[in-house]
């Protein structure tokens, strides 16, 4: 049974940092990259970091490049995002996925991510 798991998140004042993990279980997670997804207050969600297979490749949207660091363990099956500089507009649920290009799996509950003064 595939299971997604997201933690970390929480209430953090703006140019606060956050850590979110989120550990994988149900497939053979060294054979993936895998996204984090921000869905924002009356928004879609939305694919803003992914990295490849072994943190080979990683990339950022514009949004988020520069305040946020993607990493991956393979032996724990998990990757963390290192949430730096945070703005209001970071709010929202953050979710990790396989990225939408090769398939999405059944979503996890996701972790609330709250950045206000």
């Amino acid at each position: 049974q595939v299971q997604l798991v997201e933690s970390g998140g929480g209430l953090v004042q703006p140019g606060g940092s956050l850590r979110l993990s989120c550990v994988a279980s149900g497939f053979p997670f060294s054979y993936y990259g895998i996204s984090w997804y921000h869905q924002g207050p009356g928004s879609e969600r939305e694919e803003v970091v992914t990295i490849g297979t072994s943190g080979s490749a990683i990339g950022y949207a514009e949004s988020v490049r520069g305040r946020f660091t993607a990493s991956r363990d393979d032996d724990k099956k998990m990757v963390t995002l290192e949430m730096n500089n945070l703005k209001a507009e970071d709010t929202g649920i953050w979710y990790c996925n396989r990225p939408r290009t090769i398939g999405l799996l059944e979503w996890g509950q996701g972790t609330q991510v709250t950045v206000s003064s």
